[in-house]
């Protein structure tokens, strides 16, 4: 009989407990696929006297957390946060044992840290919760597709802000009473500020930019604006021109190199990542080769999350069991991250104007004067005033902003309500 490939888990919270729970009601069938017993080492919570969830055993709980990790073959870390989940797994690999975790902010911020770590010590480092839940999308950026070249990733990545901005354009509801609803079903936190500023999905848009492009892109190179400022006006705007709007992921490469950002944007009715609805993730990569991909599913909670973490621990553990490791840190790309103002994307551009002759082309005149294309223009008249939603050709966000900012001085503008990129669109 094998020796068996001993499991620690770091932190109890909902995605822990069901972790704990998946690893002792399936036990058997995953010594099966890994080829070794799984056994459960130990629980690291920081009270072991805190009530918790009947299907964890309160006999595996410790509050000694370095002899926990020291005794591990695996260590699957649940905790959350930079500290001291950086240092633990840190000790882990340092030890050679492999690492399974779900934190998406310490990996855009230290991941470097880790990857260098894993690689010195030949240790596995696995981490397919951390992006999008369920939804199997580490796994194929990193391997699936290491034979290809990966140009684009659009994603819906945040449960949160998709259901926020779903009930806002499916029922017509305020950005504020749709944010504590979300709170009330518990889709949103007490403080949803990483999710709704955008945050959280900017941490995960450096991990898939960073397999995707196989270069580091952390935190600070994501360009990050949430949906605090959309309201139910943009909703009907966006409902009226064909189009829906999503917080979106965006990570791509061009010939100057790589751009990385996250924002409210427009994406035709038609779009495949238009259609997620509710709480739902879902991330859409374009490859040379592959062409276009669409992974779909649960992007948060306890059993998805667990789910995906589990799938890594059967992967590592197989290692242990019978040799090998899994695929290193690719990083081998030296592009440029570029700048918000080198972007090249679309606006649409939601203004009011006086209701006179001579407006439109003074209108024009400005976007032409920065180099920008109108693609579309779409007058709602008004008493005295004209409302106009104008569309562009691709440009530069540089050129971009800089001719919303003419507009907002111009006498041929009244006001300019709101800006929105466009995505998904020729």
């Amino acid at each position: 009989m094998p020796a068996p490939v001993t499991i620690a888990v770091l932190g109890c919270g909902t995605v822990g407990t069901q972790v704990v729970r998946l690893l002792l009601e399936q036990s058997e069938d995953l010594g099966a696929r890994v080829g070794a017993p799984v056994e459960l080492a130990g629980i690291y919570v920081r009270d072991t006297t805190t009530p918790r969830d009947p299907v964890v055993p309160v006999e595996s709980l410790t509050s000694d957390v370095e002899a926990l990790v020291d005794s591990a073959d695996v260590v699957v870390e649940v905790m959350g946060g930079i500290e001291p989940a950086r240092t633990l797994i840190l000790r882990a690999l340092s030890r050679g044992s492999a690492v399974v975790t779900a934190n998406k902010a310490l990996l855009a911020q230290r991941g470097a840290e880790l990857y260098e770590a894993a690689d010195a010590a030949g240790a596995d480092l696995y981490y397919e919760a951390a992006v999008a839940g369920a939804i199997p999308i580490v796994r194929p950026v990193r391997e699936s597709l290491a034979g290809d070249r990966v140009t684009r990733i659009l994603g819906v990545v945040n449960g949160t802000t998709n259901y926020v901005l779903d009930e806002m354009t499916s029922k017509g509801l305020d950005y504020d009473d749709v944010v504590a609803e979300a709170q009330r079903l518990g889709f949103a936190e007490a403080d949803p500020t990483a999710d709704v500023g955008g945050h959280d999905a900017a941490a995960k848009a450096a991990i898939l930019a960073s397999l995707a492009f196989h270069q580091r892109v952390g935190i600070d190179d994501v360009y990050c604006e949430g949906i605090t400022e959309v309201t139910s006006d943009d909703i009907a705007a966006a409902t009226e021109t064909g189009r829906v709007i999503k917080l979106l992921a965006v990570a791509e490469q061009t010939s100057d190199g790589v751009s990385v950002r996250v924002h409210p944007t427009l994406l035709p009715a038609e779009h495949p990542l238009a259609g997620v609805r509710g709480a739902f993730n879902a991330v859409f990569v374009e490859a040379e080769a592959a062409g276009e991909l669409m992974f779909y599913g649960q992007g948060a909670g306890g059993v998805p999350t667990a789910s995906a973490v589990l799938g890594d621990i059967v992967s590592v553990a197989r290692h242990k069991a019978g040799g090998g490791k899994g695929p290193r840190e690719s990083n081998y790309a030296r592009r440029d991250v570029l700048p918000m103002s080198a972007a090249m994307t679309r606006y649409a551009v939601r203004m009011s104007v006086p209701d006179r002759p001579g407006v439109l082309a003074a209108v024009a005149t400005i976007f032409a004067s920065h180099g920008v294309g109108i693609e579309s223009v779409r007058q709602m008249p008004g008493k005295g005033h004209a409302g106009l939603i104008l569309s562009t050709h691709r440009a530069q966000e540089a050129a971009l902003s800089a001719t919303v900012e003419e507009l907002r001085e111009s006498d041929a503008v009244d006001a300019v309500w709101s800006v929105l990129r466009i995505e998904g669109e020729l």
